[in-house]
Parts: structure tokens; C-alpha cells; sequence
């Protein structure tokens, strides 16, 4: 009796897979290659909805976006979707909203949880089952398929014997009970209705390499795939690593951008590519954000680090620029000496490359992310500060939205104190801040804490004087110089460097009246122009301050 590997490959095929009619050919005419000009990259994002999205995720889903549109390529999103037992409820919407929110621009794919955009859909695993059935079969054809009826107790005792020989783990070789089944036995077991799967008859052995070239990390060389994994799940459901090569083939994606923790994974893939006879995609492996502990570094955790989440970006207030920005950082060593001599250039004018991405994984470090935050802030205009520090309050920070909302003008004046120029204030890092950042605009000081080297009747002469001499109408030459115009009378140098010459002939010097009245006015010691926070105050107001 003819063993399977011996038999008529289509006849097996036929008897696996009886429904399916169509071929490769006729997928191919379905799904033609995409026309791109030379050089363009098509590159995906394929998530499983399964929980949260870790920072690194949105890391990888970044760099794979950039590299698409810096080449006028394509990005799309693949929901891998077949691991139903784990999916959690909106998990689709979760991460289309994350990405859309982080500025991603996503060009097909999946939109919703039934709605795609593309012509290269369904762009989820769950709904493409016959499309898998196709290529599965035509495995089968080839030789390189077939059903394996072996039951989780089996599958055991193959485990307790390698364990006890201390041989690799796995379904191959002689363990690979099934490959060696007749054709009469296989139609048997199916008439009886007993479960299987379709595995790979893997050609590997234990002494081939699989050698590929990364983009990031250079060549790696490993042992060739000699498993035989499973393609198809007892309920016709594809594996991730068989779905993975048939979508990326149909879909064209030409670069594979993924974390580095699927690199034991290239030689499977591999091989199926070269099963299927067809090119494989160049794969780009992405090291893990890292985080500085205790003199080391470790792997950016779930677990211990808040900034791990993508929900911490929102909640904390910072915008999608700033994460865009660092990320950016964090992708291409060479991109801060871009930023310099570009300030204000768009960020997808950076030539973004694969080269310039460290092998060994970036250092992901939160006080350099705010500086970062701070100068992206200090670029927007006081109307975009004002949108976007609005549309955050109205979740996070009620108080702070009917604040900004009362006077939508008084609050953008705010924001536009010492914007723009050459050397903008770079006071706010995120939207949580400027609760803080506005308060005495809102709310007089109280129990202000007048500073130690200034006499309180000197305060009180100083306030006094003050309010007689200010004029709103005054330009900020006239109004310095009004300040200066008290100095004297009160025992203080209207000239800092006269001050510093004879220092035990004054009392302080005009630095130290013009801080009084800021401490007045603001409650603070340091805050931005002080002229242009009185003008926005207004009259009333800054006397009602300076006579408290």
C-alpha cells in the first residue's frame, strides 16, 4: 500500500480539501501586484485586538508607516483576528482610534469592525478562511501538506520522550507520526470524522541555515525550519505563521516591520515562502524600548512603567507632535541634527531609513521626552495650544475646560505671551500642566511670600508707588521705565550694573521692585513677560493685585 508520500499529492489535496476550487492563478488575478513606482515600500500594521497598545507597539507601527510614506509606498492594517478566544470587546476600534489619534495615516485596511478600505481585503484573518483554503491546498499539491490526526495525549508522550532524551522539542523527523499515512487510512479517519489539522511537511534539515539580511540588524544566520507546524487548526482557521505568508503575498507588502522577538520565527516564514514559490518579503526587525535602571537597562515593561501604555499619552496630556517627535528620536539616530538647522519644518520631511535605526534598542527616557514635548509646544501657535489644550480638558480636566472655554480670547491671549520669535518660553510639556501654568490668570495670588533681602514696609513703599505711576496705556519701553522712575525715591539702583558696583548703597536694585510687582500681580517669581501679562489682565485688575 502507497504511503502519502508516495501517493498522488492532488488527490490528497482533493479529499483535504473538496469545497475548494479556485487556485493561486485565479487569487493572483483577484489581488494583482500593486502599481507603485520603483522603490516605493508597502508595509502593514497587523495586530491582534487582544488587550492595550503598548508604547513599543505604536513604536513599530510608527517606523513601519514612515518607511511606506517617505518612499510614496502604502501602509494598510491586517487585523490578525483568529485567536478569537483572546479578543477583547472594541479591541479593533481600540487601535484604529490609537493610531488615528497619534497622526498614523493609514491608506487601506481595516476601518472598523465591519468596514474596510482597499482593494486587497477582507483585511481580517477571521473573514479571508477560504482564501487560506486556496494556498493550503495547493501546499498539499506540492507535497509540502498534510492532515495529522494525532491527539493532545499523543502529542504529550512525544514531548516526555524528547524531554527524556534530551532531543529538540517539537513534530519532525521520526516524531512526525503522520507523515507516514496511507491514503486509504487518512479517507478512513476522515469518514469517522476524527479531528485534524494540516501541518507542513517541512524540507528542512538539521543541518540547513536559513540566512536572510536584515534591515536594521544585517545579516542573521540561523538553523533552517525543520518543524513540521501546524497550517491549518482543526477548525480550518489558519495558524499565525501560514496566514502571516499568504496576506503579506497577496497584499504585496514588500517590508515586514516587526518586534525583534519574531525573529526565532524568520525561518518558518521563510520556508513557507519558498513552499509557496513565491518571494518573500524584506523583514525588519525592531528592538524592544528600553529604560535605564539602577546603572542598567531593561525592557520598558507593562507592568512597572505607566509610560508603557499609549492611554498615559492621553491621560497625561501630551500631543500626538511630541510622541511623533520623540519617537522620531528614538527611530533614527541622525534626526535631532536634522531638527536643528529645521525647526520648523514637518516631520515627514525627515528622510526617514532603516540604517539610522539602532540594532540593540533605543533608550525610551521620559525626562528627555518631556524637553522634547516642551520644544514642540513652544512652536505651535497660541490658537493650536488653545484647541488642543481644550479638546484634552473637556475629558481630563472639567475645571480647566470651563475656565478656557469662559473668555475663548482672554485664554488664547495667555498662550500667546512669549510665542513665537526666535527664542519661544518652553514652560509646558503636556496638557496637565496648564492648569498650573494659568492659575493667577484665572485667580488673584493669595498670602503671597514676599522675598527675604526686601524690608515689608519697602514692599508696601513699593506697591504703593507703583500704582500711582502705571499706565496701561504705557508701551513696554515706557512701562520699564516707569519701574525704573520709583527705583530711586525708594533707596533702590535703577541700574543693575551701578548695583553691583556699590551694592552697600542701595537697598536692591530695579530687578528686585520690578519682582516685587511680579510677585503682586502673578504670586510667582518666575513668569513669562510680565508687561504682557498685565495688558492682558487689564487696569482693574492689576491695581485690585497690587493694592491687596
Amino acid at each position: 500500500m502507497k504511503t502519502v508520500s508516495q501517493i498522488d499529492n492532488n488527490a490528497l489535496a482533493e479529499i483535504l480539501f473538496p469545497n475548494t476550487n479556485l487556485t493561486i492563478e485565479q487569487m493572483e488575478e483577484k489581488f494583482p501586484k500593486r502599481n507603485l513606482k520603483d522603490g516605493a515600500r508597502v508595509t502593514r500594521y497587523a495586530p491582534s485586538p487582544t488587550g492595550f497598545m503598548h508604547i513599543g507597539n505604536l513604536f513599530t507601527a510608527f517606523v513601519s508607516e514612515r518607511v511606506a510614506h517617505t518612499t510614496d509606498g502604502i501602509f494598510y492594517v491586517r487585523i490578525e483576528d483568529t485567536d478569537k478566544k483572546r479578543e477583547v470587546e472594541n479591541g479593533v476600534e481600540g487601535i484604529l482610534r490609537d493610531l488615528e489619534s497619534f497622526g498614523l495615516a493609514v491608506d487601506e485596511g481595516a476601518k472598523g469592525q465591519n468596514e474596510d478600505k482597499g482593494d486587497y481585503g477582507p483585511y481580517r484573518q477571521s473573514m479571508r478562511k477560504d482564501i487560506y483554503h486556496v494556498f493550503a491546498k495547493y501546499m498539499t499539491e506540492q507535497g509540502y501538506a498534510y492532515p495529522c490526526f494525532c491527539t493532545a495525549e499523543e502529542l504529550d508522550e512525544i514531548r516526555s520522550k524528547q524531554e527524556a532524551e534530551k532531543l529538540d522539542m517539537g513534530y519532525y523527523g521520526e516524531f512526525a507520526k503522520c507523515r507516514e499515512l496511507t491514503l486509504d487510512e487518512i479517507k478512513s479517519k476522515i469518514d469517522a470524522g476524527v479531528p485534524y489539522v494540516v501541518r507542513l511537511k517541512s524540507p528542512g534539515t538539521s543541518e540547513g541555515k536559513a540566512i536572510f539580511d536584515d534591515m536594521i540588524k544585517g545579516k542573521i544566520e540561523m538553523p533552517e525550519n525543520r518543524q513540521d507546524i501546524v497550517l491549518l487548526k482543526t477548525d480550518g482557521i489558519p495558524t499565525y505563521h501560514f496566514a502571516h505568508a499568504v496576506d503579506d503575498y497577496l497584499m504585496g507588502t514588500t517590508h515586514v516591520v516587526r518586534g525583534d522577538e519574531w525573529i526565532s520565527s524568520a525561518p518558518v516564514h521563510l520556508q513557507l515562502f519558498k513552499c509557496l514559490s513565491k518571494r518573500p518579503p524584506k523583514y525588519a526587525h525592531v528592538s524592544p524600548l528600553m529604560k535605564e535602571e539602577n546603572g542598567g537597562k531593561r525592557k520598558l515593561s507593562k507592568r512597572k512603567d505607566p509610560e508603557a501604555a499609549v492611554s498615559f499619552y492621553f491621560e497625561q496630556g501630551y500631543p500626538a507632535l511630541s510622541v511623533r517627535e520623540y519617537l522620531l528620536t528614538l527611530a533614527n539616530s541622525n534626526f535631532e541634527d536634522w531638527r536643528k538647522p529645521n525647526p520648523d519644518a514637518h516631520q515627514d520631511e525627515f528622510p526617514f531609513n532603516f540604517k539610522k535605526m539602532s540594532p540593540s534598542g533605543a533608550l525610551f527616557d521620559l525626562v528627555k521626552f518631556n524637553d522634547v514635548s516642551k520644544n514642540v509646544i513652544s512652536r505651535m501657535t497660541a490658537d493650536e495650544v488653545y484647541e488642543l489644550s481644550v479638546k484634552w480638558a473637556e475629558t481630563y480636566d472639567k475645571d480647566l475646560f470651563a475656565k478656557l472655554i469662559q473668555n475663548p480670547e482672554f485664554s488664547k491671549g495667555i498662550f500667546s505671551i512669549d510665542r513665537g520669535g526666535n527664542k519661544p518660553r518652553k514652560d509646558i510639556a503636556k496638557w496637565n500642566e496648564i492648569s498650573e501654568y494659568t492659575e493667577y490668570f484665572f485667580t488673584a495670588p493669595q498670602n503671597v511670600e514676599m522675598p527675604e533681602n526686601v524690608l515689608a514696609e519697602d514692599v508696601k513703599a513699593i506697591l504703593e508707588k507703583y500704582v500711582e505711576v502705571y499706565n496701561p496705556d504705557h508701551t513696554k519701553d515706557e512701562w520699564f521705565g516707569a519701574i525704573k522712575e520709583i527705583c530711586e525715591p525708594l533707596g533702590f539702583s535703577p541700574d543693575v550694573k551701578a548695583y553691583k558696583q556699590s551694592p552697600e548703597s542701595f537697598k536692591g536694585h530695579v530687578g528686585d521692585v520690578s519682582g516685587i510687582i511680579r510677585l503682586a500681580v502673578t504670586g510667582r517669581k518666575n513668569t513669562p513677560d510680565l508687561y504682557a501679562i498685565m495688558q492682558l489682565l487689564g487696569k482693574d485688575e492689576v491695581i485690585s493685585r497690587l493694592n491687596k
